[in-house]
């Protein structure tokens, strides 16, 4: 398989690196629009092949959509980062732009490629994406849910050690979904689980909720402690999506993509379970949700309606 990712910051040479270490991929191709950045990155990530035994063939380009030809699946990282104190939605104007135009470029070349969108504001671009290309929505993805689960697991591991248990992440299922936002996601607590035990078994009301806000501004914390967004887990997270199309592996990941009856919404891109494999997103999953899960995922519908409502002439 071969995989485009667009942009060599730190999130799509992450995105590189991991693909390689893998070893899922025949060739991942780097391109960026400054001039060596991809080329150098690509060539470092080359130079630890030995070392880490692995076959992937890494290629950095500058602003060379030929390079990206054939290419079965294009992660789409570019656009700038949140700086400390800004939400994700106040990048929609610079960012709107600049995504459409990587994906009209991709797809001259990859007219059959799988798009994952990781660009902030997620869950719009991945809307943008979609209308602009006019692709079938299986195609076109965003990375949201995977990355905000992994935080979700993350924080409830940390309570449970807290609370006297040996956890570890590797040892929750939990999940998020809605809308990729600090103030709109929604973890789901309900169906949470420590080694098969619900986790509201195991941890109070009060700690469950410290977990939860924590996850949701996840993102937020380690803007402030990087001076910069995250890139390790965003990048793997987008990995992880890449791997489960290219091994055919229908796997059952949350991610951001285009409802049309499902959850009884239409007409927008937001974070749900979905089942993935070769031709993308192969189904969605609907959790039943009730009382505060359900309202909850209510708000954060709205809230991407609203971010959308600010894509203005980017959508035509």
């Amino acid at each position: 398989m071969k995989v485009t990712v667009v942009g060599a910051g730190n999130v799509g040479a992450t995105v590189a690196n991991v693909l390689a270490t893998k070893n899922i991929c025949s060739e991942v191709v780097l391109i960026d629009i400054k001039e060596g950045v991809s080329e150098g990155k690509a060539m470092d990530i080359m130079q630890t092949a030995h070392m880490l035994n692995f076959d992937t063939t890494v290629t950095g380009v500058t602003n060379d959509y030929a390079a990206t030809a054939n290419s079965q699946v294009v992660v789409v990282t570019s656009g700038i980062p949140r700086k400390p104190g800004m939400t994700r939605e106040e990048l929609i104007g610079t960012n709107a732009k600049i995504v459409k135009s990587v994906v009209d470029q991709a797809l001259k070349y990859s007219p059959d490629a799988i798009f994952i969108i990781i660009s902030n504001p997620m869950d719009a671009m991945t809307y943008l994406t979609l209308k602009d290309s006019k692709l079938p929505r299986n195609r076109v993805l965003g990375q949201g849910g995977m990355l905000d689960s992994s935080r979700f697991r993350y924080f409830l591991s940390k309570a449970l050690q807290k609370a006297g248990y040996p956890a570890t992440p590797t040892d929750i299922d939990g999940t998020v979904i809605g809308g990729h936002s600090d103030k709109t996601m929604v973890p789901l607590t309900s169906i949470a689980t420590y080694r098969g035990i619900p986790v509201k078994q195991l941890l109070t009301d009060e700690q469950l909720k410290e977990a939860v806000e924590q996850t949701k501004v996840g993102g937020a914390t380690l803007t402030k402690l990087l001076g910069t967004s995250a890139w390790y887990a965003p990048g793997a997270a987008a990995a992880a999506m890449v791997e489960a199309i290219a091994l055919d592996a229908k796997k059952l990941i949350p991610c951001c993509v285009y409802l049309d009856g499902e959850y009884g919404e239409k007409d927008l891109c937001i974070g749900v379970p979905v089942v993935l494999g070769k031709d993308g997103m192969e189904k969605i999953v609907e959790y039943k949700l009730e009382g505060d899960e359900k309202a909850k995922f209510d708000e954060s519908v709205q809230a991407a309606r609203n971010t959308n409502s600010k894509l203005g002439d980017a959508l035509k």
